[in-house]
């Protein structure tokens, strides 16, 4: 697989009352097409701050970023950022809150609002198409964020803890649904979690950082030999806690 996005050399500051900080140093990866990259460590060390450079709502300091071979400038489409809150709006329908970026983007064609549609059939959402956000359960609203979210068909989608707002249950089944919408709607993903067991469910590759300013400490490959796998598969599978020990010595939260 090429690389879809690649990571040159970045450096993130910012200014605090108590002067500059540096949030992240010399950070360099790339992402493979199809790929899902999860990015842990410790709190505070800048992994939400990587996210929001990529997606162009913090300003990089120093460094490069290139998608598919090209500097990345914005605004750009091709990048989705899914948050830890849903944020749909209340007063409007399941339906309309999945066509909204459609709007925000001037992109209400017919080709496009049938692929939403299609979205919601597909994903379990088309009976509820008419209802409130407030009707919905939380994993139905997260499931309606991310098809709002897909609708407006980028290639790279960037989720910041995306699931922590979740009871545990719901999280991981939730968890189980977007990795196989994404992987059926061959989506590239970078996800940013403090969960190290769903940094290795949900990942080809798990990017660990140091403490703040966030430098890559290790990347770390996590495969497993199962047919169709899912995060639920992966969490029963012999190598996943050899995974959560690499990551979790990695981490060392209390050096």
């Amino acid at each position: 697989m090429e690389n879809i996005l690649e990571i040159k050399n970045l450096k993130i500051c910012y200014q605090a009352k108590n002067g500059e900080v540096e949030a992240v140093k010399n950070v360099s990866f790339s992402v493979k097409n199809g790929e899902f990259l999860s990015i842990v460590g410790p709190s505070g060390c800048g992994k939400s701050t990587i996210l929001s450079s990529i997606s162009g709502l913090t300003p990089i300091t120093e460094g490069e970023i290139y998608l598919k071979g090209k500097k990345l400038s914005f605004p750009c489409f091709d990048i989705a950022y899914m948050l830890q809150k849903d944020s749909l709006l209340p007063w409007r329908s399941i339906r309309k809150n999945v066509i909204l970026g459609l709007e925000i983007q001037k992109m209400l064609s017919e080709e496009n609002l049938e692929y939403a549609d299609s979205l919601l059939k597909a994903y379990g959402l088309w009976e509820f198409r008419d209802k409130y956000p407030s009707q919905l359960s939380g994993g139905m609203r997260q499931r309606a964020a991310l098809i709002r979210t897909l609708s407006v068909k980028p290639e790279i989608l960037l989720l910041d803890e995306a699931f922590s707002a979740l009871d545990y249950q719901t999280r991981l089944s939730v968890s189980d649904d977007v990795y196989k919408i994404l992987k059926k709607e061959k989506k590239t993903a970078i996800i940013v979690t403090h969960d190290i067991p769903e940094s290795i469910s949900m990942s080809d590759r798990v990017l660990v950082l140091t403490k703040r300013p966030a430098e890559i400490k290790k990347i770390i490959n996590t495969e497993f030999d199962i047919q169709n796998r899912s995060p639920l598969l992966t969490r029963d599978h012999k190598k996943f806690g050899e995974y959560f020990n690499q990551i979790w010595k990695e981490l060392d939260i209390n050096a």
